[in-house]
């Protein structure tokens, strides 16, 4: 399929950026940063368009744009040890951006950016002045050494660096497991409280719906006793009654009244 309008013009801009992201650039340069944005702007039309490029390609167009905004984000730390980090992360394209290159252009800025935080954090401990070595210095530097034992040198120099960071996310990984098992082991022991204060309270529950039920039951007896005693209570005076009144009658008869 053949390359639209569109897609040529973010290839130019890509390759001018490319170029741009190899110079030595002043800090108050802001050329780049545009172009990438205009970068972003043109990727995301284009991937609208019905006559959009393949997948892959479409893929590595991205790749060499996050690259390139990567790249000016870690340009904008502070800290010469940030900036190697942050490069070290970075994704470069992975194929040519034009027929012209041998080898991707991100790929070639990616290990300039490298060598150069590296020399920085070298000065930085050494106390040495990066500016020192003027750039025709650099340049006969890199054609004796070349870009292979450079790359090695930073690979190594960071690599140091990131067995660095590494160490301590491990001792900052087992802090966090020893406060992880403490926390276990005091829910664990909290547990054991509650569940050990849940059946001493189901015990004196069931004794008390216990002392309940024997409680009513005594009630109800002594509620059918109270009841059986005052009825015998009032038979007893009924036949008292009927003896006096007979005993009365009795008497009467036997006893006539005096004249």
């Amino acid at each position: 399929m053949a390359a639209t309008r569109l897609e040529l013009n973010l290839m130019r801009l890509l390759s001018r950026c490319e170029a741009l992201a190899a110079e030595r650039r002043d800090p108050e340069e802001w050329r780049l940063e545009k172009y990438v944005a205009a970068l972003e702007d043109m990727l995301r039309e284009l991937k609208k368009q019905s006559s959009k490029p393949a997948p892959e390609l479409l893929n590595e167009y991205s790749r060499k744009v996050d690259f390139l905004k990567g790249l000016l984000e870690a340009e904008k730390l502070s800290s010469s040890t940030e900036k190697a980090l942050a490069n070290q992360f970075l994704a470069p394209g992975r194929t040519p951006t034009t027929t012209k290159e041998r080898t991707p252009a991100t790929k070639t800025v990616h290990l300039q950016t490298k060598a150069r935080c590296t020399g920085k954090m070298r000065s930085e401990l050494l106390g040495t002045d990066p500016l020192a070595i003027s750039d025709s210095e650099e340049l006969n530097v890199r054609k004796r050494k070349g870009l292979v034992s450079d790359e090695k040198q930073s690979a190594v120099e960071l690599d140091a660096v990131l067995q660095h960071h590494q160490d301590m996310q491990e001792k900052l990984a087992e802090e966090m497991l020893s406060l992880a098992r403490s926390l276990k082991n005091n829910t664990l022991a909290a547990q054991n409280v509650i569940k050990q204060d849940n059946q001493t309270l189901s015990h004196s529950l069931r004794m008390a719906d216990q002392n309940f039920e024997k409680l009513k039951d005594e009630s109800d007896r002594l509620e059918q006793h109270a009841k059986k005693s005052v009825n015998w209570l009032l038979w007893i005076m009924l036949i008292v009654v009927c003896f006096i009144f007979i005993s009365m009658i009795l008497f009467i008869r036997i006893f006539p009244k005096l004249k």
